[in-house]
């Protein structure tokens, strides 16, 4: 066996650190050489995690808070100093900043039309976008947002969404979407998303390959347990927790602002919403769940949406329907039922699940006039994933003929929710929500 030579260091990836190099210059006639071979555009830097996108963003530097016009984000912490330790932003003027932001702006340009990827992860575990956001760059942030847009509608059309880190569908009826035959070979955006971050504070980021992650067939199976502020799967996924409330009176007030509307809701999960909608006595109320443990708890003779509450006001008035809303919406369609106001708010589900739903069966089932809401976490452990998500959301409802009015609620992120492990995160798996703001979705009908 030969000697090693204890002085010898590890062999450097110049290959890489040049293509960093260039994109931390925004030196777009250096790069674009490098970026004719495949990958290229999303190498990573083996410590930092950084990528080109990482490294362009970066360079610019934090905008120090006295520059014109170039205020950071409330309620955002100081930004860190980049890797190459000079703020490049300290001290600029509106020009000074316009400039430095348009050439990161034309490098992340290049860098996607290369074929870079929009919500890879570094070390610590941030997307390009989180990056931009946190450095308060707010045109290169809407750089980053414009292209997870376009890549996620892509892949839409390409047949399949990326399931995002969200974990905030959160009530309890959910279904596997995936075709067994596929399961085992995740979509290629799916695994760059899925790549470790070592920071173990940050948000852990969706793994399709992970067993432990939500799926249909093991949360069906699993056991729930009840505390005080969640309703937890047997891996302590928060399936629906109490912190939602306000969300959930505010969804419901929108959709069903008067009595005597026929409602229907999917995903009962501990019933938030559905209190809501009963408290405005509407002339139907439906709701389609799925999960044997909720089922049985709904079946408790003391329970408020049990037996004594589907008999009141006549047959068909109040309902459970026991199943998978993939099973039971085409019978409603069938059956002629209409809606006035529909709530979607399944768990585990990606969005491409909700997107068969509003296509598929809201057009059926939402009578004229009427609203159609959902339970907004897509992509909610960081900002840019929720932008995205948002606007592809509001893109494909237009598509299928729907206006979506956002309303925005304020979340009390510290003061109410606590950090990682805290508060009513407190025994949680993982934190589904790290945002101040939740985006509420009213969807009508054009015209």
């Amino acid at each position: 066996m030969a000697d090693v030579d204890p002085l010898a260091t590890p062999e450097t990836d110049i290959t890489t650190q040049t293509i960093l190099l260039h994109a931390a210059n925004h030196d777009i006639p250096a790069l674009k050489p490098f970026l004719r071979v495949p990958g290229a555009a999303s190498a990573q830097d083996p410590e930092t995690g950084f990528t080109p996108l990482h490294a362009a963003i970066a360079a610019c530097g934090p905008v120090s808070e006295g520059a014109a016009g170039s205020e950071a984000p409330a309620g955002e912490p100081a930004a860190a100093t980049p890797a190459s330790g000079e703020e490049k932003g300290s001290g600029d003027d509106a020009s000074a900043i316009e400039d430095i932001e348009a050439s990161a702006i034309a490098t992340v340009t290049e860098l996607f039309l290369s074929g870079a990827i929009w919500n890879d992860l570094d070390a610590s575990g941030e997307t390009p976008g989180c990056l931009a956001w946190r450095l308060g760059r707010k045109g290169v942030y809407e750089a980053v947002v414009q292209a997870g847009v376009r890549a996620e509608v892509l892949l839409g059309m390409m047949g399949g969404y990326d399931p995002l880190s969200s974990g905030g569908e959160s009530e309890a009826e959910e279904e596997d979407t995936t075709d067994p035959a596929t399961e085992a070979e995740p979509q290629p955006e799916a695994t760059d998303e899925a790549k470790e971050a070592t920071d173990t504070k940050a948000p852990a980021p969706f793994d399709p390959q992970d067993p432990t992650d939500v799926n249909s067939r093991d949360y069906l199976a699993s056991e729930l347990t009840s505390t005080s502020t969640a309703l937890l799967d047997s891996d302590a996924n928060a399936v629906m927790m109490e912190w939602e409330t306000d969300i959930m009176k505010l969804s419901a007030a929108l959709l069903a602002p008067a009595p005597g509307l026929r409602v229907l809701n999917i995903g009962f999960g501990m019933g938030i919403v559905d209190r809501f909608f009963a408290a405005e006595t509407p002339s139907t109320h439906h709701i389609i769940e799925a999960h044997p443990g909720v089922l049985a708890s709904l079946g408790a003779p003391d329970h408020e949406f049990g037996a004594k509450w589907e008999a009141k006001g006549g047959e068909g008035r109040n309902k459970v329907w026991a199943g998978r809303w993939q099973d039971i919406a085409p019978a409603l369609l069938m059956g002629g039922e209409m809606y006035d106001a529909i709530y979607f708010d399944t768990f585990g589900e990606d969005y491409g699940a909700l997107k068969m739903f509003f296509e598929d069966y809201v057009p059926g089932l939402l009578a004229e006039g009427g609203r159609f809401g959902f339970f907004n976490g897509l992509g909610a452990d960081r900002r840019v994933c929720y932008d995205v998500y948002t606007r592809v959301a509001e893109m494909d409802l237009e598509g299928v003929g729907m206006e979506v009015q956002w309303v925005d609620v304020e979340v009390p992120i510290e003061e109410g929710l606590g950090k990682e492990g805290e508060g009513e995160w407190e025994g949680v798996k993982r934190r589904y929500w790290t945002l101040d703001t939740y985006r509420l979705p009213i969807c009508t009908f054009m015209g």
